[in-house]
Formats: structure tokens, sequence, C-alpha cells
């Protein structure tokens, strides 16, 4: 049986000095090995729902567990070393360290590490390159590369710790289409390989890729339905 990683359970939250709610009764379970598609119109509440998910911003109402742990009981200590260690962030627009070479931007999410030694990072960042087929390019800078591989450059700066989860944040935003399909290509084989993703995107068509598929509107998450109109989450 998968271990469940994260567990949202009855999640609100409210900006401050509004009345109305940006998200309502958000209730999510991730399993190890499950890729989550959540997709919604700008305004929805996606990066709302993001943010709290990347433990950048803290629910209103509600319980948020990753590993069991509630992380509305943790110190900003505690938090910052789980989001680090257990959570692989990917932006649309890379953020990749231009003043610093391909080894050193991937090595970066180690150095707040406390559990890697310094002897280690190496053979650590060739594994995350090597995931993502970029290992030929590690003394490189990212100006030198195409936005598709600055993308594939974050998605190992992502694995790099191994971390619980891939969070996902429109990956492909700032890419054409022939990049786009082989970055959710390159999802879809960490996927299989064990990598547990939770992707956030506008785009359903990529969206389907996903084995488990939510739409939020409004504040609100719900399952969507496949073409049988079965459940698919």
């Amino acid at each position: 049986m998968s271990k469940v990683l994260i567990e949202m359970e009855s999640i609100g939250f409210k900006y401050p000095k509004s009345k109305n709610y940006a998200l309502q009764n958000i209730n999510l379970s991730i399993k190890e090995g499950d890729y989550v598609a959540i997709t919604g119109t700008s305004g929805s509440g996606k990066s709302t729902l993001l943010s709290i998910l990347g433990l950048i911003t803290p629910p209103t109402i509600g319980n948020y567990l990753i590993l069991e742990r509630n992380t509305l009981n943790l110190t900003d200590k505690s938090k910052s070393l789980l989001k680090n260690n257990e959570i692989g962030f990917v932006f649309q627009n890379f953020n990749l360290l231009s003043h610093l070479n391909i080894y050193d931007n991937v090595a970066l999410p180690l150095s707040y590490n406390p559990l890697i030694k310094r002897k280690d990072y190496l053979e650590k960042v060739q594994t995350a390159l090597e995931l993502v087929g970029m290992n030929d390019y590690i003394e490189r800078n990212p100006t030198q590369l195409s936005g598709g591989q600055q993308q594939r450059i974050a998605i190992a700066r992502a694995l790099v710790n191994e971390p619980s989860l891939i969070l996902a944040d429109e990956p492909t935003g700032n890419l054409d289409s022939e990049n786009s399909e082989r970055i959710f290509q390159l999802l879809e084989q960490l996927n299989h390989v064990g990598k547990t993703i939770c992707l956030i995107t506008h785009d359903s068509s990529y969206a389907k890729k996903a084995k488990k598929r939510f739409h939020i509107k409004d504040g609100m998450l719900c399952p969507q339905l496949s073409k049988s109109n079965e459940l698919v989450a």
C-alpha cells in the first residue's frame, strides 16, 4: 500500500482584510508514486493552493500534513528544512542563477541540507543531471542553454535532494510546443521511475497525462471526469 505523502484536510485560505475565502474546503491526498495534475484558470486559486502546498503560505483554516507531520505545528526552522528536503520546486521561469554554472545551480539545495556532506555533492548532482539527460552540461552556464535545456536543469535541481514530492508550477509556460512536449515526457518518465509529482497547469491537454486530475474553480477543488464520466481522481 502506497504511503500518503501529502494530506490536506478542509483547507481554507483568506487574505488579510478580505471578507471572502480564496480557497474553500480543500481536501487533497497525494500518495507515493502519484502523478497529480491541478488545472484552473487565472484567478481560480491555483497560485494560492501552490503557495500552501509549497509551505510558502500557511492556510487560514484546516490541516496540512506532510509525511504525517502537521505543518501548522512546525517551527519556522523545521518548516524551512521540510520545504528544502521534501519538496522539489520547478518554476515557470526556471529561476537559474546566471552567474553560476550548471553544477553550482543544481547543487544549491544541497547547501541547505545539513544531512548531506559536501564531498557527496558531485555524485548527487551527476545523478540528478543523468535523470534529465543533461550530464554533459555540468560545466556550462545557463545562458548557453536553450529554454528547454534550462528547464531540464531546473528539474535536476528539484531532484537533487531526492525529495518526496516534485511540485511543478506551469513548467512549460515559457516554452514552445516542441519543448513543452519534451518536458512533459520527462515528467512522465520521472513518474515511471517512482517520482511523485504534483503539476499545476492551465493546460488541460497536458494535465490528461497525469494519473489523477483535479480542477480548481472559484477556490473549490473537484476531481475531473474522464470521457467515460468516471472520476479520475
